[in-house]
């Protein structure tokens, strides 16, 4: 019986390659659409999310693409993000809720990784 298990194990093996990157990168596309920032002021920090939309548009690294956004506008309305479980039990760093950002109350914008995936706002 073993003999027999293991080719049956390796063939459900790469059956299941392209359905286990499928997944992997739809989570890659979400990930991507919303970049994380640590936003420092002299009271706190948080950390929050920017889509592409927010960033605008330039081939400058996102992190100052924001500050230029946040430098002409003088505030920008993102979203703060925390860590959650989110309904599978998994750990996912989620929108908490919608936050202004002012230009002159700001010490420090800087790019936040994080091991987490990341959802999007809905």
């Amino acid at each position: 019986m073993t003999t027999n298990t293991l080719p049956r194990r390796t063939l459900l093996g790469v059956a299941l390659l392209p359905a286990a990157l499928a997944v992997r990168s739809v989570r890659a596309q979400a990930a991507a659409s919303m970049q994380l920032f640590k936003v420092v002021s002299p009271r706190d920090e948080v950390i929050v999310g920017a889509d592409a939309a927010q960033l605008g548009p330039g081939s400058n690294p996102a992190v100052e693409r924001l500050a230029a956004q946040l430098a002409a506008k003088g505030q920008l309305t993102l979203w703060q993000y925390a860590s959650h479980k989110d309904a599978s039990g998994a750990l996912v760093q989620a929108p908490l809720r919608q936050i202004v950002v002012f230009r002159n109350e700001l010490l420090r914008i800087e790019p936040h990784a994080t091991p987490l995936a990341i959802q999007p706002p809905k």
